[in-house]
């Protein structure tokens, strides 16, 4: 009797769980009729994905920067494309909603061009659209330059530097632009509550961080207050997990003694628009030095704009991509 009795309870609590995965799997993958957004999770190794899909046309994969960060800080400005551009979103593993089951140390810069693969894949495209902002930029390059014919455009906003040479460029004027606030940057930084992950110590740093990266006081409030809602929402534990992930995918990529892709951009065709901002606190010879390096590539710098182009100047950025798929060349 007792054995029957705990067969039948184990028996219930597998049916039990069974059933709140369906669920969630189910609201997970609903689509609002209103907006037309859909969230799913992708399965790669043991996580998932979080994928946020919203819009209709052409589709674009869209990589976040950080590489610390998720893709929520494009939120809600870059969904203004929606109507031309059936926009692909999803949190780079270990950061966001992709963080369950994933150790920082396995993140490298190789699982996460598998994963953009993979989610190329996974929405059956044979060569998709990248649209990369900031650090995103740089693994849209990675990734091109490992599969190229898996790419058949890329868009490359507000790019982080791809060369050791432009990375300590913009490590100088940084320091000029900032001034007496690295002090109290790097203060921060040293805090106990910074090292656990504070959300409000972690806010309190990218307050003096992207300070100079953007034009207008109003912009930059916007995209803090988005930015201070999200660490509170990603919480401590989310936070300390992204900044390791961060510091491993650094070993792969601008610790590398000599690291330079440039000249490996010249082999690249693919046709290419870079993004850049006059206001950016990255020096426009990022961008233009990534623009000359490519042979399909075109420079569009948008004026009084800084390192948040879709949030700065929408309207520049929405002109600069229909002209771009317009083109007969593209």
């Amino acid at each position: 009797m007792g054995c029957a009795m705990k067969r039948t309870s184990a028996m219930l609590l597998v049916l039990l769980t069974i059933s709140a995965l369906a669920q969630e799997s189910t609201r997970m993958s609903q689509t609002n009729p209103n907006s037309n957004t859909s969230e799913s999770r992708l399965k790669v190794g043991n996580t998932s994905l979080y994928v946020r899909v919203i819009g209709n046309g052409q589709p674009v994969i869209v990589l976040h920067g950080g590489p610390d960060f998720d893709h929520s800080y494009f939120l809600p400005d870059l969904d203004r494309l929606k109507d031309k551009f059936r926009l692909i979103y999803y949190d780079q593993r270990g950061r966001g909603r992709s963080a369950d089951n994933v150790r920082p140390k396995d993140v490298t810069l190789v699982s996460d061009l598998d994963d953009l693969d993979r989610l190329r894949q996974h929405f059956r495209l044979d060569s998709a659209v990248l649209l990369g902002h900031s650090w995103g930029a740089v693994l849209a390059l990675e990734y091109a330059l490992r599969h190229p014919t898996r790419v058949s455009h890329l868009i490359l906003m507000n790019p982080a530097p791809v060369s050791a040479a432009d990375l300590t460029a913009f490590r100088k004027i940084y320091l000029e632009k900032i001034g007496a606030d690295m002090d109290r940057q790097q203060a921060i930084k040293a805090s106990a509550a910074y090292q656990a992950g504070d959300p409000d110590a972690v806010a309190a740093r990218y307050r003096i961080h992207f300070k100079p990266a953007l034009a207008r006081p109003e912009d930059y409030e916007k995209l803090m207050a988005t930015m201070e809602a999200g660490f509170k929402s990603q919480g401590s534990e989310g936070i300390v997990k992204a900044r390791a992930v961060e510091d491993r995918l650094m070993l792969d990529t601008w610790q590398l003694p000599g690291y330079d892709l440039l000249p490996k951009l010249r082999s690249l065709r693919i046709p290419t628009l870079v993004i850049a901002g006059d206001k950016d606190f990255f020096p426009l010879e990022v961008a233009t030095h990534i623009a000359d390096a490519l042979p399909a590539a075109k420079l569009v710098t948008t004026k009084d704009c800084g390192h948040f182009a879709f949030l700065e100047c929408p309207g520049e950025v929405r002109n600069a991509l229909l002209d771009f798929f317009k083109s007969p060349r593209n």
